[in-house]
């Protein structure tokens, strides 16, 4: 499959689809971003993940800063071809905050229930 074949959403005048990582090892869904056409292509060109930031408007790659990188292990797209879901190999943790996941805490108390895998503090300077 080809970005042409994606059912994109415009934000901020950018055609991004929703990128979902689950960890290969643990099933665990690891985060979610999303991906503009150049992130699209250099995670299927590279096998590592890319993203595109709607918060800072720009490319990134996962790991390039905390060496948490994600490898491509296999990549699905959804029934409506408007969803990925990127099943990879994760060094470190996905999230930023130093859990394996972004989805450490629980909605309806916010109660954490996820276990840090780094210090945040160490890695990002």
């Amino acid at each position: 499959m080809d970005w042409k074949d994606l059912k994109k959403r415009n934000i901020d005048g950018t055609e991004l689809v929703l990128a979902i990582v689950q960890n290969e090892d643990s099933g665990e869904v690891a985060m979610t971003a999303f991906q503009n056409k150049e992130a699209f292509n250099l995670t299927k060109d590279s096998g590592e993940m890319y993203f595109f930031s709607t918060s800072k408007n720009k490319l990134w790659k996962k790991g390039e800063e905390s060496g948490n990188v994600m490898k491509v292990r296999e990549a699905r797209v959804d029934c409506d071809a408007d969803a990925l879901l990127y099943i990879c190999s994760i060094t470190g943790g996905a999230c930023h905050m130093g859990y394996s996941s972004c989805f450490y805490r629980k909605l309806d108390d916010l109660k954490i229930i996820g276990q840090k895998v780094f210090d945040p503090k160490e890695v990002y300077k």
